[in-house]
């Protein structure tokens, strides 16, 4: 599913307008955005925590190059670890 197919499905579930339900889901992301690069974590009891993980510094392998070792910088991953209900909601 992709974001026009996510808007249309939500839009048939809610009533809204496509156009509302599109400023609704980006309104939704960008807070996302935000929390977690403030260092902050978003949780939704029952369906998942997004959260920004720090990845340090370490060394790696060019594919091409298996010889060159090279160093792969430090970098912040967003990270989503699933709730216990939609975990749940899978395995049934």
């Amino acid at each position: 599913m992709n974001k026009s197919e996510l808007i249309a499905d939500i839009s048939t579930k809610t009533g809204l307008s496509k156009k509302d339900t599109e400023s609704v889901l980006n309104a939704f992301m960008k807070t996302i955005e935000e929390t977690l690069k403030r260092g902050e974590k978003v949780q939704l009891v029952g369906f998942g925590t997004f959260e920004a993980k720090k990845k340090s510094a370490r060394p790696g392998r060019n594919p091409r190059q298996p010889e060159i070792e090279i160093l792969i910088p430090e970098s912040i991953a967003p990270v989503f670890k699933a709730g216990k209900y939609l975990k749940e909601s899978l395995n049934t």
